[in-house]
């Protein structure tokens, strides 16, 4: 089944995809520089990311994983 018809699937890829784009502006800035186009949605979920302090994610994490 795919991810955009299960919510569990979509709420791991959505959380994934926002932690990895922070930890990637994080460790390298240039990528994610350009603010439109492709990479723009690349930045905006590093930035919903940043302002999401780290233990907020982490919470949501563990919330998630004992809902399963």
């Amino acid at each position: 089944m795919s991810a955009l018809f299960n919510f569990h699937s979509f709420l791991t890829v959505v959380l994934l995809g926002i932690c990895t784009c922070t930890y990637v502006k994080m460790h390298f800035p240039a990528i994610l520089e350009q603010r439109t186009g492709f990479r723009g949605f690349f930045w905006k979920a590093a930035r919903i990311g940043s302002f999401l302090v780290a233990w907020r994610i982490l919470l949501s994490k563990i919330c998630y994983s004992l809902s399963i």
